[in-house]
């Protein structure tokens, strides 16, 4: 130790030796650190790109084109581009990818999720070999690392103007949002938190990265929150990539459901004779679902599955409960223990597919009809026997549909008394319509009442 030194002035001098250094070492590591980040940053730039899309609409009694521009991050060598579903659709025409050299090259899509808002596009790595292309590529951080206060930057290309960088921090890394209108009527939001920044996010920069200080990919952004300054959204680098994986392999994220609508139970424990952090509300069952087949109701209070306890008191815990039912296998059976009133009830449920509301949609020209297949989730919702037939979402103007009184929320179950099951049987009757012309009848069902509606050329 330095107290043994006899003479105390060699002993200032060892400890000035020692400090300069430390201090040169900490400045060469320091500046080898930004140089790092640096480079990085700059790798990250390289990678984001501009998406054009052209996309086909079905509304208003007719199959429109629109197009839209959004951003996307390159995250493998062989050209796979994360962006968010409100991007890119599976009604998506013209797909083109604008990479940092300013080059446009197509892409298709390969996989979509609306649940979590993530869309996956490939490059056509073979027009980028062709033209002797190059991209960078990205890689991924830790969102479960995050603090808030921490410096981020969103980049991608706010109202097109490409490869736009905005700084701001972590504002909160676990936020409860939930955005009933979705994506175009699509759920979305159910099974993550976000991440909350102040870093500006403008439309055009959906689907463009979130990052650290070093380049790495933490988030997705995805949405602002309409009529306020600095909230910005974005689906976190754990969610995202867990879905980037899944739609690399299978093109669809497959999850299962069992017809619980999940609520908090922050300030409620007391009358449901609870302790604290214990249960989870169920607000309302799907008729015909799995949970309300074998008896479950709302207002139960699940307390544990397959023997994993149940804590949702606060809204931000709700996502982790719905995406851990919904990650187990389509079939599988889930034990749950239920309170309902003093007593604690168990029950098996099998759980089924994950379906949308928002079934396939397509456009009959000449009727002046725009119609979705009626889903399951959509048939359950609206308590119909069975979920065949087709939904009118759209009729035009002075079109057969609408003089024949068709109107938005019909639901056609049989044409020429022939049951209609979906868009295929529709489809067949207006290929023969289209080539010969005649007078058609409609069933429909509106508000639980059968009506006829004729079809004329």
């Amino acid at each position: 130790m330095l107290v043994k030194l006899v003479h105390p002035s060699i002993t200032l001098k060892f400890w000035k030796i020692r400090i300069a250094g430390l201090g040169l070492a900490l400045g060469l590591a320091l500046s080898s650190s930004i140089a790092f980040a640096g480079a990085s940053f700059d790798r990250l730039l390289e990678a984001v790109v501009r998406i054009d899309v052209r996309e086909t609409t079905f509304a208003g009694g007719a199959a429109r084109l629109v197009s839209g521009v959004g951003s996307g991050v390159i995250l493998s060598k062989d050209g796979l581009v994360l962006t968010n579903a409100h991007v890119v659709s599976p009604q998506a025409v013209d797909i083109w990818v604008t990479l940092a050299s300013l080059e446009r090259v197509r892409a298709e899509l390969l996989g979509w999720d609306h649940w979590t808002d993530l869309a996956l596009l490939r490059l056509d790595v073979e027009d980028v070999a062709e033209r002797k292309l190059s991209f960078s590529v990205a890689r991924f951080g830790r969102s479960d690392q995050l603090k808030p206060g921490q410096t981020v930057f969103a980049v991608g290309t706010p109202h097109g103007l490409s490869r736009t960088v905005t700084k701001g921090i972590i504002s909160n890394k676990d936020r409860y949002y939930w955005d009933a209108s979705g994506i175009r009527g699509y759920e979305t939001g159910f099974f993550n938190t976000w991440l909350q920044t102040d870093a500006a996010i403008n439309p055009g920069n959906s689907g463009g990265p979130l990052v650290d200080e070093s380049g790495r990919v933490i988030g997705i952004n995805t949405r602002t929150y309409l009529g306020a300054d600095n909230l910005g959204f974005a689906i976190p680098e754990k969610t995202a990539r867990k879905v980037m994986e899944t739609l690399t392999a299978k093109g669809e994220v497959e999850r299962s459901y069992i017809g619980i609508s999940p609520g908090f139970l922050q300030d409620m424990e007391s009358f449901y004779e609870l302790e604290v952090n214990q249960g989870l509300l169920i607000n309302n069952v799907e008729p015909g679902s799995p949970a309300a087949v074998v008896g479950i109701r709302a207002s139960d209070i699940v307390l544990s599955i397959d023997g994993k306890k149940l804590d949702g008191r606060f809204p931000e815990q709700i996502p982790p409960i719905r995406n851990f039912i919904a990650s187990h296998s389509v079939g599988s059976t889930l034990s749950l223990e239920v309170k309902r009133g003093e007593e604690t009830l168990s029950f098996e449920v099998e759980t089924e597919r994950l379906e949308s509301r928002v079934g396939e949609e397509w456009a009959f020209e000449k009727w002046g009809l725009t119609v979705r297949e009626v889903s399951r989730a959509f048939a359950r919702e609206l308590q119909l026997n069975s979920d065949d037939g087709v939904v009118v979402i759209g009729t035009q103007s002075a079109f057969p549909a609408e003089n024949a009184g068709l109107r938005r929320g019909d639901v056609i179950s049989k044409i020429n008394q022939n049951e209609v099951v979906g868009l295929e049987d529709l489809k067949g009757v207006y290929d023969d319509y289209d080539s010969s012309p005649s007078s058609i009848l409609m069933e429909t069902l509106r508000n639980r009442t059968v009506s006829y509606k004729v079809i004329k050329p």
